[in-house]
């Protein structure tokens, strides 16, 4: 029996090798930090919301991300990824582009134009309302409506 056992287990290895080792190497998490990603990754697929800070200690960092990851579900809803950058040092491609000054919160639309600039946390509602008024999401809510 220990052998059998030991056997299928060992059978199953190399399947879960395969599937962990598949091409798609999307990362489905909704905060996540912004490394080397660019703009351009999440041209007409997603609203990347960049928060910024010099720190990960800065309390309106830790503030912005606990509002966002409480209204996780709406944000959700309207195709958004939360990209952060706690290290200024690092200079990444993202930090480079919008040259951020201490704590900011940036909405990039889908079609990669910056909608939104805040120097303070947003709460999820006022976000959702900023997104809503963009003709894309618009077109969305729309589009949804008349089931096409």
């Amino acid at each position: 029996m220990t052998r059998t056992l030991a056997f299928v287990f060992l059978a199953l290895i190399p399947m879960s090798v395969w599937a962990a080792d598949g091409t798609a190497t999307t990362d489905d998490s909704f905060v996540r930090p912004v490394g080397d990603s660019e703009l351009s990754e999440f041209l007409w697929v997603n609203r990347p919301i960049v928060v910024f800070a010099d720190t990960p200690a800065d309390p309106r960092f830790q503030q912005q991300i606990d509002m966002l990851l409480e209204g996780e579900a709406a944000m959700r809803e309207r195709d958004v990824v939360v990209l952060t950058d706690t290290d200024p040092s690092a200079r990444s491609p993202i930090r480079s582009q919008l040259r951020p000054r201490g704590f900011q919160m940036v909405f990039v639309d889908k079609d990669g134009v910056v909608k939104l600039r805040k120097p303070s946390p947003w709460s999820v509602r006022e976000i959702g309302r900023s997104i809503d008024k963009t003709p894309l999401r618009e077109r969305e809510i729309r589009e949804r409506r008349e089931g096409g």
